[in-house]
């Protein structure tokens, strides 16, 4: 059987919680967020068009 010392210093919580600045620019969740958005309307705008067109994004470009 383990110690109640032993026990007591294998906490698998910390005691205090540190406090982490929200960061003004870069990767936060807030432009990640919009960034994912904007992705998924872009990918089914494509798909659409692509639908529509019976074209794809190749030959749009000129590369097909």
């Amino acid at each position: 059987m383990p110690k109640k010392g032993f026990l007591k210093m294998t906490q698998t919580q910390p005691t205090i919680t540190p406090k982490l600045e929200e960061p003004k620019f870069g990767f936060n969740e807030y432009a990640e967020r919009l960034n994912g958005r904007a992705a998924m309307i872009g990918f089914a705008l494509l798909l659409v068009i692509e639908y529509t067109t019976n074209q794809g994004v190749l030959s749009w470009l000129g590369l097909k």
